[in-house]
């Protein structure tokens, strides 16, 4: 390609993905591996794949991302989670892309979401477009100031132009109910310390009925109902059913916390 394209993927214990993203990845010509502690198998499937591996402390989401890309040396990144992997369609339409002279600096990719291996087209969840793709002094992951220190909520920030690149990359998000249940209750659990370090925890009974019972009744309304989520299936229903089960979790362990914290 005239356009050298690197691969960026950071990694913790991603044995039972990561194979399968790195072989969706070998057109291009350098693929970064960043390891943070892994127990498994992750280093030996990477080294395999003729990826660089470079071994770190976890810092946290941004600061890990940020570091794959530094040491990637193509003049375009893809960054990739290690549960993702690019279809025959978006690897060919990348190659014919930096085979050429790009008209704009990012390239967001639509994804495909996938529930219990089903791919949830309805309910907000695609075309879910994603910034993967830009040219490598032009982005970086931040984490926003309210969120600094915190292992979620990194974003990027480019500069230039961006577009949309017309195929899809595939997310293989929760295999099975019992990963979903365990990532939803550790996610609900950092969101509760949001709201807590926010002070967004209201003491009133009506504000506490509101957030744990009303707001996730109402979003999963919205979602499955109006917004088509039953026309995925079984697996539509429970998405969107334990979704809606997560905001009351949070809200529910943000009023714990806050009522710990005024009894000690």
């Amino acid at each position: 390609m005239q356009q050298t394209l690197s691969v960026a993927i950071i990694t913790k214990n991603e044995e039972a993905n990561l194979a399968r993203t790195l072989a969706s990845v070998q057109f291009v010509g350098q693929i970064v591996v960043l390891d943070s502690g892994s127990t498994d198998r992750t280093i030996e499937i990477a080294r395999a794949a003729n990826a660089t591996v470079y071994e770190e402390p976890w810092a946290g989401f941004a600061a890990a991302k940020n570091s794959a890309i530094a040491k990637c040396t193509g003049a375009w990144v893809l960054s990739l989670d290690a549960d993702e992997e690019l279809t025959p369609e978006l690897q060919t339409e990348i190659h014919a892309l930096l085979s050429s002279d790009p008209p704009a600096d990012a390239y967001f990719i639509r994804r495909r979401n996938l529930f219990l291996g089903r791919w949830i087209r309805h309910g907000g969840f695609y075309p879910d477009p994603k910034l993967r793709l830009f040219r490598r002094a032009s982005a970086s992951f931040t984490t926003p100031p309210q969120f600094e220190d915190r292992p979620v909520h990194e974003t990027i920030a480019f500069e230039g132009k961006a577009a949309t690149l017309d195929h899809d990359l595939i997310h293989h998000a929760y295999p099975t109910l019992e990963n979903y249940i365990e990532h939803m209750d550790r996610y609900s659990t950092l969101g509760s310390e949001l709201l807590v370090a926010s002070g967004k925890v209201s003491r009133s009974w009506p504000a506490f009925v509101c957030n744990v019972v009303t707001i996730p009744k109402l979003s999963f309304l919205w979602n499955y109902v109006f917004r088509l989520g039953f026309l995925d299936g079984r697996e539509g229903l429970l998405l969107h059913l334990y979704q809606a089960a997560y905001t009351s979790w949070k809200y529910a362990k943000a009023w714990q916390a806050a009522r710990t914290s005024r009894e000690s």
